[in-house]
């Protein structure tokens, strides 16, 4: 589920997106495929763990991350 998106204003594209997924890794894959480039591309920020439900069941609370594209230095 993504929970919000910004935009650049110059060039009308993604440069952050929040994401859920059952872990932060498979969060981080979805943001990765919203924004449409590659890990190294991109900073991560944890906002929060799953938590496991009843008897460590799986769903309780999604995992919960920030992805935003790094600036690039001009040189």
């Amino acid at each position: 589920m993504e929970d919000s998106k910004n935009n650049c204003p110059q060039s009308g594209k993604l440069t952050s997106v929040e994401t859920e997924g059952k872990t932060p890794q498979e969060a981080i894959k979805k943001a990765l495929s919203t924004l449409g480039v590659a890990r190294r591309e991109v900073e991560v920020k944890i906002l929060s763990e799953e938590e496991k439900g009843l008897f460590g069941m799986e769903g309780a609370r999604p995992a919960k991350v920030r992805v935003t594209l790094r600036k690039n230095k001009k040189a």
